[in-house]
This record gives C-alpha cells, structure tokens and sequence, in this order.
C-alpha cells in the first residue's frame, strides 16, 4: 500500500472538542488526566493498580468464556500486577458492521505491542469490551456489503449479547460469499456474545486481543459500591451534570446526558431503565417496582441484573481491568472528556483517552482515476459542491470569475454616487440600488459561466462524483459506511496490510492506496 497521511483537522469530519484534545488544548486539559503519548503512559502505569482478587476473578471469567474455544490466550499473565490492559470496545454489529470497528481493533493491538517496546518490564494485553448488555439492536443488525445493505430481523428483546445467532442462517444464504469464520462463529453458538467472541478470536487472537463479555455476576459484584451510589446519592447525576455545563460554557457541544439513575434492569429479554419515583424504585415499561431496602437486597444478592448506561459503564470498566487506555472513535473521546469527575470521586485512575486510528482505502480502479483526475489528497474530504466547483474551475482554459469586472463596476458607481450626492443627496439609494442590480446581474452570469463550463467537462464531471460516491458512499465516510468484507474477501491479507500502516501514537488520517 502507497500510504499519504493527512492531519485530523484538515478532513472536515471532527467536532472542536475532539480536536482540541489531540491538540492538547489548554480549554480541555482540566477534563483527562494523562495525554495519550509515551511519557503519558509511562504516568498512567505507575498510577493503575488492581489488586490481587480482582484479577483473580478477571481471569476465572475469562477462562469460562474461552472454554469452548481454541488456542485460548494465556490469561494467567493479568494475575501479574506488572500486566496491564489497552481497551477498546464496540456494540456486537453483524460481520464486525462498518470499517471503523477493525480499525478500532488493531489500533489497540497496535497499541499494546507498542507499549511493549517502551516498557519491556511490563505486559500490556489488548481488550475488545463487548457491549454485549446494549440493547439497541436496530443499531447492529445491518452491515452493507458490495452495495448491498443486509439485515437481520427478530422478534428477540433485551440485551442483544444474549440473543440467539442462528437466526442468522437465513441472511448467510443470501451472501454469495460468507468466510466460514463467520459461519461457524453465528450458527454454532447460542449468544451472540459467544458469536461475537468466538469471530474476533479467529480475526484478532494470533495478535493477542482478548474479548470480554462483563454480563457477569462476580465482574458485577466488584462494582456494587458505584451502583449503589448511583441508586441511593445519585452522586454520577450531579457531577457528570455540572462537568457538561462546564464543557458547553465553553462552547463544546457534548455527547451524553447523565439520569439520575444510570443503570438499566436486566433479566433476560429485558433491559429497561430504573427509575425513582416516591419511595419506589421502578422498571420501565414493565410492572418491576422495589421498596429501597428490596432493591438493595437485590444489589448484594444478583448484582448482574443491574446494567450501567453509557455514563457509568466506563466506570465499571476500570473498576474490573487493570487498564490503562481507552482506545474510541470522535464520538466516544470527548463524551469521556464528561466523565473525569465521576472517577476522580470514587478514587479510580482516569484513563489514558486514545483515538482510533482513521484511515480511507483506494482500490487500484480508484487511484487510477485519482491519479487521471489530477487530485490531491486534501480534494478527497471536499464535499460534493466544493469538489465539483473547484475541479472545474482548475482544469478550465478559461477564466471563469468575473471579481475584476465587478469590482471595476464598483469603482465606476463609486465614481456615479460621488457626482450624484453633490447634486442630491436623495440620489444616493437610487445609484447603489442600480449598483446593485449590476452586480447581481454579474453574479447570475458567473454563475451560468460555470454551468457552461461543467458542462464542457462532463465526462470527467461524472467520473469525479462517481469517484467521491464510491470513497465516501452516499456522503458517509468510507469506513463508516463499508464493510471489512468488501476488502478481505478479495484480499485475505487486508487486516494485516492495515496492521502494518497504522501507527496508534500517530493521530492523522490514513489515506491507504493498492498499488
């Protein structure tokens, strides 16, 4: 692969706090702990410490997750107090869903193996965090494969980690081409969590990538402190609330909004919120209610049916691993950049926040009509209209703006309106209102100009915007849109190659052409 790197600020496709952050702002400094650089790291190790029972029960979940697999990592290395973990994780989409989500994979394996020849005293193992708990099951359910948007459809509710894969079969048939990796992993297994593990096991385990599925009672057990807070002082509600209102003062837009309760009840086939109302604590949606002493009861007695949301879930995560970074994408860094205090306030290290690495891949056929197009990388992340204007506008042999001449007839009026105000100084809004209508007259004519000229240049006009449709599908960036199949069922190296570009600690845009 011919690779060109583009700095994150220059593609267009980043919120200012995401790129305040790798720009290490001095606005956003007060809201993460270490910046996501070698000396960073070097801070975060000697500030993380998980005690011996935890990882004891780290690695006995894992050894049950992983029994019924093959060539099982060594887990007993995260009994070491000098192992760490990198993270990333991602709802369970089918067939991995868009690009990004490998990308996010490889990055933290990257990343591990990186800390590693930094640190060679330590261990650093790469985890995929399977959001197997979420229930937003519209969200995972598609993928888009050659053109083609394929969907599985099911009456199963609740957390979509424990519903039924072999569901699947029927959308496997409609693939003309499905890796038996998928196969084996959606219809050999009852959850989706023991699917989703099982394929990323196949993909990512020879890198080290371990999955871990924390839909468990004694992972839980672990975080009854934090939960109870939650039910009782709602303690997340009010920091995480006055951290926003910090953030938005200064001008950021912010991604989540911290409840009062942050935790969902979860029993199989349902995860609803919980709410307080009166005395009562409630289930939405269902007729569960609990008196404060029943709901504690249940808390101490089945803490797995307690499910944290999207504000406390972090939180949890670092409560359970001896982890050390947080590996997301432009949306998940700057809602964490919301969460420090919540952490601080029960005495957990923040993480290292990391973004993934981005990158955009240009098939042969692709860099051919790059390469015929005359254009640059930067041209790529234009949108349609100021791609569109400006190729036309380069590649014409004639001059297509009429500025000179409007500003001649600017100097003309000006000469007009001095004249007439020394006769009537009424004059004046009649001269500049004829002013104007010249000046619109020239506009219009610019204007049909440049559609004459598009017109002149049609051919390459089609190729161009058929160029951008095909990198950036219906407006979507490519790895947004696309998925990892487009690309390894035609090159079964394609994870590798992308494995061998990205660098983690470089936070650009990879732009990754086949030669």
């Amino acid at each position: 692969m011919q690779i060109n790197q583009l700095p994150l600020s220059e593609v267009n496709q980043f919120s200012s706090l995401f790129l305040d952050f790798i720009q290490q702002s001095s606005k956003v400094k007060d809201f993460y702990s270490n910046f996501p650089d070698i000396h960073g790291f070097n801070r975060q190790i000697a500030t993380k410490k998980l005690d011996a029972d935890k990882r004891r029960v780290l690695v006995e979940t894992l050894k049950n997750q992983y029994k019924n697999l093959p060539n099982q990592p060594n887990f007993d290395i995260l009994l070491n107090e000098n192992t760490f973990t990198v993270t990333t994780g991602h709802q369970l989409n089918i067939f991995t869903g868009p690009l990004y989500v490998v990308y996010k994979m490889i990055t933290t394996i990257n990343l591990a193996k990186k800390l590693k020849s930094y640190f060679p005293d330590y261990d650093f193992v790469p985890v995929y965090w399977m959001a197997t708990e979420d229930h937003d099951f519209a969200e995972i359910n598609h993928f888009s494969l050659f053109g083609k948007n394929l969907a599985w459809e099911t009456e199963q509710t609740g957390a979509v980690g424990r519903m039924n894969p072999k569901e699947l079969k029927s959308l496997i048939s409609e693939m003309a081409e499905c890796p038996a990796i998928f196969k084996n992993a959606y219809l050999s297994h009852d959850t989706l969590a023991d699917a989703a593990r099982c394929y990323a096991h196949e993909l990512f385990g020879n890198q080290g990538l371990i999955c871990i599925d924390a839909d468990d009672r004694e992972l839980k057990r672990q975080f009854i402190p934090v939960i109870k807070n939650d039910l009782l002082q709602h303690t997340a509600f009010e920091v995480v609330t006055k951290t926003t209102k910090e953030l938005e003062s200064l001008g950021y837009k912010t991604q989540i909004a911290p409840r009062e309760i942050n935790f969902f009840y979860l029993i199989d086939g349902v995860r609803e919120r919980i709410v307080k109302e009166d005395n009562s604590y409630k289930v939405l949606n269902t007729d569960i209610q609990f008196s404060e002493v029943e709901i504690l009861t249940l808390l101490e007695n089945e803490p797995e049916r307690f499910s944290p949301n999207v504000v406390l879930r972090p939180v949890y995560q670092e409560v359970i691993l001896p982890n050390l970074a947080y590996i997301g994408g432009p949306s998940e860094v700057p809602y964490w950049l919301q969460l420090k205090e919540i952490f601080d306030i029960h005495q957990i290290p923040f993480p290292i926040l990391m973004p993934r690495n981005f990158g955009l891949v240009v098939n042969k056929p692709s860099a051919k009509k790059i390469e015929k197009l005359g254009l640059s990388a930067n041209d790529l992340f234009l949108d349609e209209i100021s791609l569109k204007k400006n190729f036309v506008e380069k590649n014409s042999q004639n001059s297509l703006s009429l500025s000179t001449e409007s500003q001649e007839f600017t100097e003309v009026f000006n000469k007009i309106l001095e004249k007439a105000i020394k006769v009537d100084k009424t004059l004046e809004g009649a001269v500049k209102g004829e002013q104007q209508k010249v000046l619109n007259a020239l506009e219009n004519l610019e204007k049909r100009l440049k559609k004459a000229e598009e017109r002149n240049q049609e051919t390459e006009v089609n190729q161009l915007l058929g160029l951008k449709q095909k990198l950036f599908p219906n407006g979507v960036p490519q790895e947004r849109a696309e998925n990892f199949l487009n690309f390894y069922l035609n090159n079964p190296t394609f994870l590798n190659q992308v494995s061998e570009v990205f660098d983690p600690l470089d936070f650009s845009f990879y732009i990754m052409v086949e030669i």
